[in-house]
C-alpha cells in the first residue's frame, strides 16, 4: 500500500468529498488530458448514479463547472464559490481552466443509469471546432479519490519512493511491529519520512490540524441557516453558549463529551455550508476526528501533546488506509458504515495511540469503532449532508472516544480482528439495497415527509 497520511486527509470544501471534493478534481483532471484548448468549441458534462441522484444537493453541479474553470478544492475560496458558479450559469459560459478562452457548457443528470465501474460516475466530452471529441470517464470513489475507467483499483496508489512497513492488511501492520519493536505511529512515521523530510511531515500534519481546529472554532461562533432548501438551523453555535454560560452550574459530569458532540456538529455545519472543512476521510463524516482530536488536546493529560497530535493522524490514516484499500469509504458504496463507520474507528485508534496505547490496543479500539457502524445506511434528506449527517458525526465521535476507553482498559485481546470487521463491512455493504447508498431513494430520505426541498 503506497497511500500518504495527506491522501486520507484532503484540505478542501463542502458539502461532500465524493460528490463535491471528487467531481472538482475530475472535471480539471479531464481539460489537463485534453490540451491544447485553443480550438474547444463546447464542454459536456454528465452525471450518473449518486452523482445524478443527489448532485443538486451535494453541490455537484458547481464543484464540476468550478474544476473545468480550473479551481482546486484545496485552493479555491470557499466565499467566491456561489458567486463563480452563479455567474457560469447566467452566461451560460466557461473560461476553460481560467484561460481566457471561453466556451458554452451543458451539464446532465442522468439519474436512471450508472455507469460500470462504480456508482458515481461522471462523462466528460469536448469538442473542438473541426468536429473532434475527446471524451474521458471517471469515477468518484470516495474520499476525494478519483479515477479514470479502466484504472485498477487502487490505480491511484501510484507508486512512489519504497517504503520500509509495506503492509495491506492489519495482519501485516501488526506483524510488522512486532518484528520491528516499533509502534503503529513510529512506522507510519517511517513510511511517510521515506517520502519527505520529517520537518515537512511536521508541518503537513499540524496544517491539517489547525484547519480542523479552525473549522471547529468558526462553527462554533456561525449560527444561521444551512443552504439547500430544507431549512435546517445551525445548532452548534447556540447549544455552545449555553454551555459555556452554564459552566459546571448543572453539576451534570458528562460536560466534556458534550462538547466533543458540539465540536462535531461545528464541522458538519461548516461543510453543509460549503465551508473550508478536512476530508477525514470523506467530507460527510469530517467531523469526527477533528472532534476527538480537541478532545485530546483539551481534555486528555499528554506530556508532548503536539506529538501526540501527530502520532493521532499518522494512527487514523492506517486504519483508514486499510479501509479504502480492503472495503471502500464511499457512502454510495457501502453506505454510511464506510464514512461514519471508518471515521469512528480512525478516530478511536488515533486516540488510543496518542495516549500511548499498544499495537493490539490500536487494532481492538478500531475495529469497535467499525463493528458497531455495520449496516449503517447513507440516507441523507434532500441529498444534502445535513439530516441525518450533522447530528450522526457527533455521536460518532462519541462512539470513538467510548471505543478508545474500552480498548485502553483491556489488555489488546479482542475476539473479532480488525481485517475481519473491514471485510464484513465491505460484504455488508455489496447486500446493501442501493436505495440506502447515497442516492435519497430509501430510508429517512424518503419517509419525513418535507414539503420545501423540491427533491424531496
Amino acid at each position: 500500500m503506497d497511500m500518504s497520511v495527506f491522501d486520507l486527509f484532503k484540505i478542501g470544501i463542502g458539502p461532500s468529498s465524493s460528490h463535491t471534493v471528487g467531481p472538482m478534481v475530475a472535471a480539471r483532471r479531464f481539460l489537463l488530458e485534453a490540451s491544447p484548448l485553443d480550438d474547444a468549441v463546447s464542454v459536456e458534462a454528465a452525471l450518473y448514479g449518486s452523482l445524478a441522484l443527489t448532485g443538486v444537493g451535494h453541490g455537484t453541479d458547481k464543484a464540476v463547472i468550478l474544476g473545468l474553470m480550473g479551481e482546486t478544492p484545496q485552493d479555491i475560496d470557499p466565499d467566491s464559490a456561489d458567486d463563480q458558479f452563479a455567474n457560469a450559469q447566467l452566461d451560460g459560459v466557461l473560461q476553460l481552466l481560467g484561460t481566457p478562452k471561453e466556451v458554452p457548457f451543458t451539464l446532465a443528470f442522468h439519474k436512471q443509469e450508472t455507469l460500470p465501474e462504480h456508482p458515481n460516475g461522471m462523462r466528460f466530452t469536448l469538442r473542438y471546432a473541426d468536429g473532434r471529441e475527446f471524451v474521458r470517464e471517471y469515477y468518484s470513489i470516495g474520499g476525494g479519490f478519483i479515477r479514470a475507467a479502466g484504472e485498477e483499483q487502487g490505480g491511484e496508489d501510484a507508486p512512489g519512493a519504497p517504503i520500509p512497513y509495506p503492509f495491506d492488511t492489519m495482519e501485516q501492520l501488526l506483524a510488522l511491529g512486532q518484528q520491528s519493536g516499533l509502534s503503529i505511529p513510529a512506522m507510519m512515521r517511517a513510511n511517510e519520512e521515506a517520502r519527505m523530510s520529517r520537518e515537512a511531515l511536521n508541518e503537513g500534519l499540524d496544517r491539517i490540524w489547525h484547519v480542523m481546529r479552525d473549522c471547529i472554532a468558526h462553527g462554533l461562533v456561525t449560527e444561521g441557516q444551512l443552504p439547500g432548501g430544507l431549512n435546517v438551523k445551525r445548532r452548534a453555535a447556540r447549544l455552545w453558549q449555553q454551555a459555556e454560560a452554564a459552566g459546571q452550574a448543572d453539576g451534570l459530569p458528562h460536560d466534556a463529551l458534550h462538547h466533543v458532540t458540539l465540536y462535531a456538529m461545528a464541522v458538519n455545519e461548516e461543510n453543509a455550508a460549503g465551508g473550508r472543512v478536512v476530508t477525514a476521510p470523506t467530507n460527510g463524516a469530517a467531523g469526527i476526528i477533528p472532534a476527538v482530536l480537541r478532545y485530546f488536546a483539551e481534555d486528555c493529560k499528554s506530556a508532548d501533546p503536539d506529538e501526540g497530535l501527530r502520532k493521532f493522524l499518522l494512527t487514523a490514516s492506517a486504519i483508514g488506509m486499510l479501509c479504502k484499500r480492503n472495503a471502500s469509504i464511499s457512502g454510495a458504496e457501502v453506505g454510511c458504515q464506510g464514512e461514519v463507520g471508518v471515521a469512528c474507528a480512525m478516530a478511536a485508534a488515533g486516540l488510543v495511540a496518542a495516549l500511548g496505547g499498544s499495537n493490539a490496543q490500536i487494532e481492538n479500539a478500531a475495529e469497535i469503532g467499525i463493528e458497531h457502524h455495520l449496516g449503517m445506511t447513507c440516507d441523507p434528506i434532500g441529498g444534502l449532508v445535513q439530516i441525518p449527517c450533522i447530528e450522526r458525526n457527533g455521536m460518532g465521535a462519541i462512539k470513538a472516544i467510548t471505543a478508545a476507553s474500552l480498548a485502553l482498559k483491556g489488555d489488546g485481546t479482542h475476539f473479532v480482528s480488525l481485517d475481519n470487521v473491514i471485510e464484513t463491512m465491505r460484504q455488508t455493504g455489496a447486500d446493501m439495497q442501493a436505495k440506502y447508498k447515497e442516492t435519497s431513494l430509501g430510508g429517512l430520505a424518503v419517509h419525513v415527509v418535507t414539503v420545501n426541498h423540491p427533491a424531496c
